[in-house]
């Protein structure tokens, strides 16, 4: 079958089997429906799209095959999970797979790419701007017999629920920034490792796979080969995680948007604002519509360009156009995507404030979109920055 194909089937097992859940989803959290999503896996198994990310998964795709993938799946807050390529076990994989050891893969990739397990990242602290990954006061001290790791973390998605996470921690608080943190796999069951709760971001504190943990490492011990790496590795390994993962998260936008334009359109289309008149005759909701298309189209050109660089990159994409492109990608695809959904939303009027329809969920969760995997004004810096140095401008 081809991926084209494939992209329709898919789009119609979405539409047949996940869409439906999406109102319990919202009322009652991610554990009322988690059954349910779970007898929809081997039917994407059986699509061969099961973990699309990995290259050398079930489904062999490259990255740009994959953002495809990504887009369809975006549609629906649930759809990647059905994949087995949700964040951040899909972040988490690659990272076991481009550092772990065999030991480190066949106890924990192998169960996590299996969808047998969760997992979850940890490097953000409620005391550090996660903008800047090189200072970090969890702290990872060795011992005569492994690591004992001290520290606090949140915004750990997926904690609650997860097997194990892989922890961020500064190993050499004396070495040059970029070589003072390591990271650590630290089974959840591990003493001295505590999940306080789950936040509550926009009035919503998720459960399971859909929240967001806060950790408290007290003293935790782990053993010498819960490094994951080499030692002073952390950031250059947290940075290839990272800019694949942009690309992904970018694509799930996309998804998100068309999601969000078929239902403006819809909504223009049946919605009359007096007998006979219907609210898509109004230019402004023209306008709206026109603009929409116009911002996804060209959002969804940029994500295919910068994928297109990462992967001829490797290593998360080093190079300096590779970085450019993702930077750009990262808050222009964001703004693309939080423009049609708040148009699609303001022409629901009141139907838009509720949970009948996606569009609340995706105004309330997706603002934090400008914030994860660093803010925007920090990627805009950033490419102003290095687009001035490609034309001779020093740094200073």
């Amino acid at each position: 079958m081809s991926l084209r194909a494939k992209l329709a089937a898919l789009r119609e097992l979405l539409d047949q089997d996940v869409l439906a859940l999406e109102p319990t989803f919202f009322a009652h959290g991610f554990s009322a429906v988690a059954g349910d999503l779970d007898r929809v896996r081997p039917k994407v198994r059986a699509l061969g799209l099961w973990t699309p990310h990995l290259k050398d998964g079930p489904a062999a795709l490259s990255l740009v095959e994959h953002a495809h993938v990504s887009e369809i799946l975006g549609r629906s807050p649930l759809g990647h999970y059905v994949a087995n390529c949700q964040a951040p076990d899909a972040g988490n994989m690659e990272l076991l797979l481009a550092a772990g050891s065999a030991e480190q893969r066949q106890r924990w990739f192998v169960p996590l790419a299996a969808g047998e397990i969760r997992s979850c990242f940890a490097m953000t602290e409620p005391d550090r701007p996660g903008s800047n990954p090189t200072w970090i006061d969890t702290r990872a001290e060795p011992t005569a017999d492994g690591w004992t790791l001290t520290g606090r973390k949140w915004f750990a998605s997926s904690a609650d629920g997860a097997a194990f996470a892989i922890v961020m921690a500064t190993t050499d608080p004396e070495a040059p920034p970029h070589r003072r943190a390591s990271l650590f796999i630290v089974p959840t069951d591990s003493s001295g490792y505590r999940l306080v709760g789950n936040l509550a971001t926009m009035g919503d504190a998720g459960d399971g796979w859909a929240s967001h943990g806060e950790i408290e490492l007290d003293s935790c011990r782990l053993p010498a080969d819960a490094l994951l790496g080499a030692r002073g590795a952390g950031f250059r390994l947290a940075q290839r995680r990272l800019g694949p993962g942009r690309i992904h998260h970018a694509m799930r936008w996309i998804g998100i948007a068309e999601r969000s334009f078929d239902l403006l359109c819809e909504r223009a289309i049946a919605r009359e604002i007096a007998p006979g008149a219907p609210l898509g005759a109004e230019p402004v909701v023209l306008g709206w519509i026109a603009e929409a298309r116009a911002r996804i189209d060209a959002a969804r050109g940029l994500v295919l360009s910068a994928a297109v660089l990462v992967e001829r990159d490797g290593d998360g994409g080093a190079s300096k156009e590779a970085r450019i492109a993702v930077a750009l990608v990262k808050f222009h695809t964001v703004e693309a995507m939080e423009l049609v959904v708040d148009r699609a939303l303001q022409a629901h009027g009141a139907l838009g404030m509720t949970d009948r329809t996606p569009l609340a969920w995706f105004y309330r969760h997706e603002r934090a979109a400008r914030i994860y995997d660093g803010a925007d004004e920090v990627h805009r810096a950033a490419a102003g920055r290095m687009l001035l140095e490609a034309r001779g401008l020093a740094r200073r």
